[in-house]
């Protein structure tokens, strides 16, 4: 099997890139992935794989932070004019994007189901001839959308799996699934789909990361620590709109409680049980500078290094925006669009990724466990599959970075793509080979 997995991955470079590359070309930020999710479908329906779709893949109501319909409709007809049938442009509509392929051996044996994220972020991508998508003609369709954090890089590693899958299938036992998460940015999906049940019955879960840490192509984390708990929150103050010079007087000012609330959300305590943070990463406010402002919005979030001391950090803030609304006499209307918790993965992966990879040519070196310093909502399922008893990890996939996530210069260097797909399909093989 070991020369078996070495021949399948050395075959499929040309393809990976490809695939990367035409996604990366279409980026779509998080409920408004169509063309991504049919084009991961479009690949997996020839493989053998019993795919969900649209309302099969998640719970409509367990979504976050949705665009408005005016957004989706327009997500919708840029599907159509890409060529994305109109079949699943109806089974998607309304931002219900993701998609879960199973594959059932028909022979008893554990369950694994590996995540992969599939959406974009809403940054403007770098032009310059260094950056490598630019310079190749493969940057960003769109002005203001890009694949900035590698989850081009991850549905292509999910695909690539879902080729090992049916090259070996004959030689399998037990079960797959392989989850295509919409809006994992804002920790937005991850919740829909495990309400779903995807995760009721399985016995091992692996997710992981391209990058976060510059390494060489090759290296691998097989854990991660660090998971840090979020809320994503937006939020309104409504006031009332005067004239600035004639009655003042009579206005009700939701600029400065929009301004007020984002100084004093950065001033709140740290908690001494460990790390916190907090974000105002977006204000709008005001329509003249001779108006009173009756509108003004926030966006912003809170972290902590458990889900308790991120509920903590959302708690202060809900009370400092309360407060600044109350100062300047406005309403304050408070959304949670996200939701992250804390996860540890298990340490019975580290001796386990070890073994798989002995013989591999293309992974270098195992790292037992990295931090992640980070948010991620693959946590919902991997808490889902330890409460049930099962065993989860999330790993990180080295490469180099010329610049760092969410920066306009994000990339890889591609060569990650086939560690990936190697090292999944050979911790596949390690519990499913018959």
């Amino acid at each position: 099997m070991n020369d078996q997995i070495n021949s399948f991955i050395a075959g499929q470079k040309e393809f990976l890139d490809s695939l990367r590359r035409d996604l990366h070309k279409h980026p779509e930020t998080g409920w408004t992935e169509y063309y991504t999710t049919w084009r991961i479908a479009s690949e997996l329906e020839v493989l053998g794989f019993t795919l969900a779709v649209g309302q099969d893949v998640l719970v409509s109501e367990a979504r976050m932070g949705v665009p408005e319909p005016e957004e989706l409709a327009e997500a919708e007809e840029r599907a159509r004019s890409l060529g994305v049938p109109q079949e699943y442009v109806v089974k998607m509509s309304g931002g219900h994007t993701g998609l879960v392929a199973c594959y059932d051996s028909g022979v008893e044996g554990p369950h694994l189901a590996f995540r992969f994220d599939i959406d974009a972020l809403p940054i403007k991508e770098a032009v310059i001839d260094s950056h490598l998508p630019a310079k190749e003609g493969f940057s960003s369709k769109w002005d203001g959308r890009m694949h900035a954090c590698a989850h081009d890089g991850h549905t292509t590693i999910g695909v690539g799996l879902a080729r090992f899958i049916s090259e070996v299938k004959n030689d399998l036992k037990g079960k797959i699934t392989l989850i295509f998460q919409p809006a994992e940015e804002g920790s937005r999906g991850a919740v829909s789909m495990v309400e779903k049940g995807w995760l009721d019955d399985v016995d091992y879960f692996l997710s992981g990361h391209i990058g976060i840490t510059s390494m060489e192509v090759g290296a691998i984390a097989a854990g991660t620590d660090g998971f840090l708990a979020t809320s994503k929150i937006n939020v309104v103050f409504r006031g009332k709109s005067a004239h600035a010079g004639v009655a003042p007087q009579d206005g009700n000012n939701a600029l400065l409680a929009a301004t007020s609330a984002a100084v004093h959300l950065h001033g709140i305590s740290r908690h001494s049980g460990g790390a916190t943070r907090i974000n105002v990463g977006r204000i709008e406010a005001g329509s003249g500078r001779n108006i009173i402002s009756d509108l003004g919005k926030l966006e912003l979030e809170t972290r902590g290094e458990t889900t308790e001391l991120n509920e903590y950090m959302a708690q202060e803030a809900k009370r400092v925006i309360e407060a600044a609304a109350a100062m300047h006499n406005v309403e304050s209307e408070i959304e949670v669009v996200g939701q992250g918790i804390g996860a540890e993965s298990d340490e019975w992966f580290v001796d386990e990724v070890e073994r798989a990879v002995e013989g591999s040519a293309r992974i270098s070196r195992v790292i037992p466990r990295l931090s992640l310093g980070g948010s991620e909502d693959a946590t919902y399922m991997m808490k889902r599959v330890q409460e049930n008893g099962g065993k989860a990890t999330y790993m990180l996939f080295g490469t180099p970075l010329p610049a760092g996530h969410h920066h306009p210069e994000f990339d890889f260097d591609e060569g990650v793509l086939a560690a990936g797909v190697e090292t999944y399909a050979r911790m596949l093989m390690r519990y499913l080979e018959k």
